[in-house]
């Protein structure tokens, strides 16, 4: 079991649609940590870093369109295997074959409207926590319920 850190963003139209506390909730209840967050404009091209692995394929340029329509929630979560947990949590990418129960299953209908992004590995986390976060923004803290959640 390893404490890992992970990259969440509650894409524009989780925010749109009033569910940020929702899904942070979610998270919470599941035990783990906020180590950051904040809601975020984004710009151009913080979109296409952070997307840039996708640049050139059809979807880019509309996906770029779409983070940049509306303010996001930016956090980092902390908690064992916190990267597999969130992607769990969130539900496959398409949310018609999202698990009912995980957040796509039950907020999303559209694959371009899918709510929230996690980070997909540890390097992905590292280079989307850098992205978007400065070490400053990073509050290092232990909550008083961490050891009722491990062996």
């Amino acid at each position: 079991m390893e404490k890992q850190r992970t990259f969440v963003m509650v894409k524009p139209d989780g925010v749109q649609r009033g569910l940020i506390g929702d899904i942070i909730n979610r998270f919470e209840k599941k035990g783990l940590k906020i180590v950051a967050m904040k809601m975020v404009s984004v710009n151009k091209e913080l979109a296409e870093k952070h997307y840039g692995l996708h640049k050139g394929k059809p979807f880019f340029d509309p996906t770029v369109k779409y983070i940049t329509s509306s303010p996001v929630v930016a956090m980092i979560l902390e908690g064992y295997n916190a990267i597999d947990l969130v992607r769990t949590m969130m539900g496959k990418t398409n949310p018609i074959d999202a698990a009912s129960g995980s957040i796509r299953g039950d907020f999303g209908q559209f694959i371009g409207r899918n709510i929230v992004h996690g980070s997909d590995g540890t390097d992905t986390a590292e280079m989307e926590i850098n992205l978007w976060f400065k070490p400053e923004e990073i509050s290092n803290y232990i909550k008083i319920d961490e050891k009722w959640l491990t062996e």
